[in-house]
């Protein structure tokens, strides 16, 4: 069943009962997930009540520009899963189960019901500064632990090539060629981050990755994890929380505190890590090209509305001029230019 296709439920069962995963006679339900653009998502429920989701890796991404990636990288994932479960505090990953590296393909438990995307509540209004700070002291604990393991980790995730291709490339390169003001910022920014080698970092730390689960944050999503600079982590995460700021204009001022939150949040969790190596400043600049990117890059940000997208450039051009060195300034000088 080299040509699977698990969105093909009929396949997927015969799948996995003549792999010994299920049953001769057992027919769970499976029900097709989305949201996804880079893999076939589907949720496996047992009759036993066990559930579990299933991951396949595509090779074209399901977005407007061609977007060619790798399949193996869902063994990155699967690697990460088992390895966040040591760096992370316990009960914000959700358990490994098994993989099929000839069908590229993951399996974990289900996180069960009821639970809610995160970044859907966000976008809904449902802001509280708890979630954000539990959001900052995860990524901050990961980045702690994962510098205190180098000898162990480092090994593990020296390999970044799909962090260049799943964005890098897609994310600040693109970014840079639509907008060649920017290209000499970008192409310093990428430099430097290839040279930093910190941490592990997750590489797609957003709160579209993150399940709220009985008062819990659960993460998701580990494909582009590596070991590296963490003030990548810390712009993608920003740039999130920084953009509903300037979409939701209602709750402008709570998006801007709760930027702030998850900055000193994170920055207690990691300890020593916070404060060396100049991470705050890279942080901002990491902030910077992502606030850019997920406009004129290969996966803008979905919410936002054309006359928001020409805003975010202007002020983030405008910003690169003279770009602030601490997290604090950069949000204050980005929620002063919104109108």
């Amino acid at each position: 069943m080299s040509d699977l296709d698990i969105e093909q439920h009929p396949a997927l069962r015969r799948y996995l009962r003549e792999t010994g995963r299920l049953a001769p006679g057992e027919a769970p339900r499976c029900t097709t997930l989305a949201g996804g653009v880079s893999n076939r998502t589907v949720l496996v429920e047992h009759a036993n009540g066990a559930a579990w989701v299933i991951k396949q890796a595509l090779a074209r991404l399901r977005v407007k520009d061609e977007w060619l990636a790798d399949p193996r990288r869902v063994h990155r994932e699967a690697l990460g899963l088992r390895w966040l479960a040591r760096l992370a505090p316990p009960g914000h990953l959700p358990a490994f189960v098994f993989e099929d590296e000839a069908r590229h393909l993951l399996a974990m438990e289900a996180v069960p019901q009821p639970h809610m995307n995160w970044k859907t509540l966000l976008l809904a209004g449902g802001l509280e500064l708890a979630r954000v700070r539990a959001f900052g002291t995860l990524l901050g604990t990961i980045h702690r632990r994962g510098h205190e393991l180098e000898a162990e980790t480092r090994p593990v995730f020296e390999d970044r090539s799909f962090f260049q291709t799943l964005r890098l490339d897609p994310y600040y390169r693109s970014a840079a060629a639509r907008q060649p003001a920017a290209a000499p910022f970008y192409d310093r920014l990428v430099a430097d981050t290839l040279a930093v080698r910190l941490t592990v970092v997750h590489g797609d730390y957003s709160p579209k990755n993150v399940l709220l689960r009985a008062g819990r944050l659960i993460l998701l999503d580990h494909e582009v994890i590596h070991f590296g600079d963490p003030a990548f982590d810390l712009g993608f995460a920003l740039t999130h929380l920084l953009s509903k700021a300037h979409h939701l204009a209602g709750q402008r001022a709570a998006f801007l505190e709760a930027a702030e939150a998850f900055w000193t949040s994170y920055c207690d969790a990691a300890g020593t890590l916070a404060v060396a190596s100049d991470l705050a400043e890279r942080a901002v600049r990491h902030t910077l090209g992502c606030l850019l990117a997920r406009v004129d890059g290969r996966s803008p940000l979905e919410y936002l509305i054309e006359p928001e997208r020409v805003r975010q450039r202007g002020v983030v051009l405008g910003l690169l001029r003279e770009p602030p060195d601490r997290i604090p300034q950069l949000i204050a000088a980005f929620g002063a230019a919104l109108p």
